[in-house]
């Protein structure tokens, strides 16, 4: 049997039940064309230099914004979101804080193994597909895709926020030759909120939807290569790795559930860190603890850099 031999709306019907059986919380599907009200709002980004020292966002400007062109043949996205919020906390209030989506194993690796299960179950169960998975590992305006897909709207924060179930999610997406029906976007239910551009404490989100990344927590402690400067400290609100406060302050993440995948569990140790453990924290310890994670890309010694400038008098 080939893909032709099923009809689209068959297709797409399991597609998405393939998406739900490896244990995705959403799955949406677009046609596969070019992003050109996208396309200006990134140049203009671009051009405002709010991407910081993240040179990679100006690479590939044709391929971010035209999955053919990234992907010869594409008919569709698919895109998927996974659930990563977790009802668990740091258990020392006064600790150097860290993103939930780091507490357990780097989800580059975890969803890439999934996204190769997609591909088989497909080839399995529809036919022969031509086509890349993406995991944030390459030029795709995955948040644009979930939007069209219908998985969420994009929220005054510029993540993606879905009316079930709030904002904590990975994003990710197989681009295809398959021919499929597409999901419309849904509706923007952000409102006259401004609880996120009130709360963050770098004012990064300079307008509702657009974020400078330069002034993000998360750009600070994660992407920005060179040392923090110091007139950063106070703002920076005890966050060692990411930030979380524009979501944890949005009124749809009352709707979120702790995750269902185990491998997004913390290291046993990881939550009860005091905050002299961490101030004392030692490249075996980081090593422990991080083994799997999203913390190594920053590496221990950016990490022990950041921690010594929060405790500074």
């Amino acid at each position: 049997m080939t893909s032709s031999d099923i009809t689209k709306r068959e297709r797409s019907r399991i597609v998405k039940l393939i998406g739900h059986e490896l244990g995705f919380n959403f799955t949406g599907i677009s046609k596969a064309t070019e992003l050109t009200e996208e396309a200006r709002q990134l140049e203009n980004w671009l051009n405002q230099g709010r991407h910081g020292e993240m040179s990679y966002m100006a690479n590939h400007f044709d391929k971010r914004i035209d999955p053919r062109i990234l992907v010869p043949g594409a008919k569709s996205v698919i895109s998927l979101m996974l659930n990563y919020y977790s009802d668990q906390v740091q258990t020392d209030v006064n600790a150097p804080k860290l993103s939930m989506y780091a507490y357990g194993e780097d989800y580059h690796l975890v969803i890439k193994r999934k996204l190769k299960q997609f591909v088989d179950r497909i080839q399995e169960e529809i036919g022969e597909v031509e086509g890349r998975v993406f995991v944030d590992s390459a030029p795709v305006l995955d948040k644009a895709w979930a939007k069209r897909g219908g998985l969420g709207w994009v929220g005054k924060h510029s993540n993606i926020i879905n009316k079930e179930s709030g904002s904590f999610f990975f994003i990710a997406e197989l681009i295809v030759d398959l021919d499929l029906e597409q999901d419309g976007p849904v509706k923007d239910y952000c409102g006259t909120c401004t609880r996120c551009i009130d709360a963050c404490p770098t004012d990064a989100i300079i307008e509702p939807y657009i974020v400078d990344g330069s002034k993000c927590i998360s750009y600070l402690t994660i992407e920005l290569k060179t040392e923090i400067e110091k007139s950063w400290k106070a703002k920076l609100d005890d966050w060692m790795f990411g930030c979380d406060i524009c979501q944890s302050v949005c009124p749809w993440n009352r709707f979120s559930k702790h995750h269902s995948e185990p491998a997004f569990n913390p290291h046993e140790n990881l939550l009860n860190m005091q905050k002299e453990e961490w101030l004392e924290l030692t490249e075996e310890v980081f090593q422990s603890l991080f083994k799997k994670s999203a913390v190594k890309r920053t590496g221990y010694n950016r990490l022990k850099q950041t921690i010594k400038l929060l405790k500074e008098n």
